[in-house]
């Protein structure tokens, strides 16, 4: 008779598991949204990078010059896309835009060089950096090739390698494009343009928009300097 009965708690213990990881795998679109809203709700409250975010508007943000103020711990959010970005530092040099300017084709490419730390918001945990150093005490540097077109007012790129590439594949996520307006292309002698930035899945890696899941960076951007 015990054996029975611990036959059967064993049993509903087993279905009980089976249900709970049931219902979190068929967790609605709508339902992983709202987690990500949530998530991203309480890393502005409480991280362990920059401290409680002061989230501004575009409007004040362009006020200021399109910089948000380190003192004050500012982050821009973007309607369209509910990005979060703190640019720490502009760089030098012209941006992608001025580059566009005056010329007779549509479109500028150039390679842009990039230090980055990935973090999962949700996770809890960095989850990619290339910040880390070789043995010679030099760090990796990912690359990507990146176009401007001038009448759309666009961007595109593909990483031509580094951690990224390797991990994610060739895709730039458009939130690592969006600072693109906003800093300038300094080449890897000069000082280099950082941002933060909170990218939501919807501008994230395909990995992240399939997992709804929101990520923060650290990234610099720069040029190669015999370019």
């Amino acid at each position: 008779m015990k054996k029975l009965l611990y036959s059967v708690l064993a049993a509903c213990v087993v279905s009980i598991s089976i249900c709970v990881v049931g219902c979190k795998d068929g967790e609605t679109y709508a339902e992983r949204k709202k987690k990500e809203e949530r998530s991203i709700g309480q890393f502005l409250q409480d991280n362990d990078f920059v401290g409680k975010i002061n989230p501004i508007t575009e409007e004040q943000f362009y006020a200021q010059d399109s910089m948000t103020d380190l003192s004050k711990n500012e982050f821009v959010r973007f309607n369209k896309d509910g990005i979060y970005m703190q640019i720490v530092n502009k760089g030098e040099g012209p941006t992608m835009v001025e580059l566009a300017k005056g010329r007779k084709d549509t479109t500028v490419t150039r390679p842009i060089l990039c230090k980055f730390l990935e973090y999962d918001i949700q996770g809890g945990d960095t989850t990619l950096t290339n910040m880390t150093f070789n043995k010679d005490m030099t760090s990796k540097i990912d690359e990507m090739m990146c176009n401007y077109e001038h009448y759309s007012r666009s961007y595109s790129a593909s990483f031509t390698k580094g951690e990224m590439k390797t991990t994610y594949g060739s895709p730039v996520p458009t939130g690592w494009l969006k600072p693109l307006d906003f800093i300038r292309l300094t080449k890897v002698d000069g000082e280099e343009a950082k941002v933060r930035i909170i990218v939501p899945h919807t501008s994230g890696t395909n990995n992240a928009s399939g997992h709804v899941q929101p990520f923060y960076y650290e990234i610099t951007y720069m040029i190669p300097p015999n370019y």
